[in-house]
């Protein structure tokens, strides 16, 4: 029978700071995170990942959905994208549930057949 002393047990006890992930590295977004994290972050929504295929010509992977900013690497042309959320003309995913993550314009991005 619990008691009024008893603390909480589980993954989601709050216990203290939390170590932020590398937003660069890690999909994960306030609102946001790939599925892969379900039990390891604590988000409202996780999403199942949407593979898409870059285009001819590649795409720059950015920081920011905005142009002009920080270009966090280039995607070659045929590389898997795992696409998370679409808002607008940006995408927001990552090559792996390990990174890199950021922003590519969702026109640099194919179905994969």
């Amino acid at each position: 029978m619990p008691t009024g002393t008893s603390h909480p047990q589980g993954p989601y006890v709050l216990a203290g700071p939390v170590v932020r992930a590398d937003p660069r590295r890690v999909p994960l977004r306030g609102d946001l995170a790939h599925i892969a994290l379900a039990g390891k972050y604590f988000v409202p929504h996780y999403a199942v990942p949407q593979p898409r295929s870059v285009m001819p010509g590649g795409a720059p992977l950015l920081a920011d959905p905005r142009e002009g900013a920080e270009q966090l690497c280039v995607l070659l042309e045929g590389e898997s994208f795992e696409v998370l959320d679409v808002t607008g003309i940006w995408a927001w995913g990552c090559l792996s549930a390990d990174g890199p993550v950021g922003y590519v314009k969702a026109d640099r991005l194919e179905q994969i057949a």
